[in-house]
C-alpha cells in the first residue's frame, strides 16, 4: 500500500551505484528505511539535498508492516532551509539535534507528538533571529518528556540540587557523583521553564555551557540503556564558544 507522510531525514548511506538507503522518521509510521533509486547519477531523479540529515520532506512511500526496507515513490521538500546551511552556529546545533534524535527514536510506531516536537525545533532553528547558543540545551531537556524521564520536582531553597541519577531536585547533595551544583541546578530549572524563544536569556560562559552539556549527556546515559556516544557536540562546543 502507499502512504503519504511528512518526514525528517536522519541519515542516508550508499546502497548501489545509483541508489541510497535513507532512514526517515515519519509522522505516520515512525522510523523507517527507504530505498531511493536514481540519486547518484549524472541526471538524478531525486535531489541528493532531499536526503541530507535534517532535511524536512513530504513523501509517498510503499509500506508493508512486515518489511524493514521499502521503496520511496515520491519525495519533495516540506521546508527549504533558508539560514541553517549558511550559518555555522545554526548548522552545528542542527547536526547535534539530529544526531541525538537518531540515537533516541525507537520502533516503527507512529509518534506524532515526538515528530511535531522535532519538526518545530528544526524550523525554529532555521527561522529564528535570536541567539542559538542555548538551543541545544533546551532541546535536550524538553526532549526528555517524549523519552519518559522528564525531570521532576522544582528548584527552590528547600531542594537546590538536581540529582541526575534519580531525575529530581533534591534537598541534599546525593551520595553519588551524578548531581548538579546549586548554580547549575538553577539554570537547569530556568531552561525547563522557559520557551525555546527565550532560552538565550539563561547566561552561561564557555566553560559553564560545556560542562552543562556534558552533564545533560550524562543524564541521558543514566536513563537510556545503551545510549551511544554523541560526537557532534565537539564541533558544537567549538563554534558556539
Amino acid at each position: 500500500m502507499l502512504i503519504k507522510t511528512r518526514g525528517i531525514v536522519f541519515k542516508a548511506k550508499k546502497y548501489s551505484e545509483t541508489s541510497v538507503i535513507a532512514d526517515v522518521f515519519t509522522e505516520e509510521k515512525g522510523l523507517r528505511s527507504y530505498l531511493v533509486s536514481g540519486v547518484r547519477t549524472q541526471r538524478p531523479t531525486v535531489s541528493a539535498g532531499l536526503l541530507q540529515p535534517m532535511a524536512l520532506v513530504d513523501l509517498v512511500a510503499y509500506h508493508h508492516d512486515d518489511r524493514d526496507l521499502t521503496r520511496l515513490k515520491e519525495i519533495r521538500a516540506l521546508h527549504v532551509y533558508q539560514s541553517i546551511p549558511f550559518d555555522i552556529r545554526k548548522s552545528a546545533v542542527g547536526v547535534f539535534m539530529v544526531e541525538v534524535a537518531r540515537n533516541t527514536v525507537r520502533g516503527h510506531e507512529a509518534q506524532p507528538d515526538f515528530f511535531g516536537f522535532l519538526l518545530d525545533n528544526f524550523i525554529f532553528l532555521d527561522e529564528t533571529t535570536r541567539p542559538v547558543a542555548n538551543l541545544h540545551l533546551h532541546f535536550l531537556l524538553h526532549l526528555t518528556e517524549f523519552l519518559g524521564f522528564l525531570p521532576g520536582g522544582v528548584f527552590c531553597e528547600a531542594t537546590p540540587f538536581f540529582d541526575l541519577q534519580e531525575g529530581v531536585f533534591s534537598a541534599e547533595k546525593p551520595w553519588h557523583h551524578h548531581w548538579l551544583s546549586e548554580v547549575a541546578s538553577g539554570k537547569f530549572h530556568q531552561l525547563l521553564q522557559l520557551e525555546k524563544e527565550r532560552c538565550h536569556e539563561v547566561v552561561f560562559n564557555r566553560e559553564e555551557r560545556k560542562l552543562f552539556l556534558k552533564n545533560l549527556l550524562d543524564f541521558y546515559r543514566l536513563h537510556i540503556e545503551n545510549f551511544p556516544p554523541v560526537h557532534s557536540h565537539e564541533v558544537l562546543e567549538e563554534v558556539l564558544g
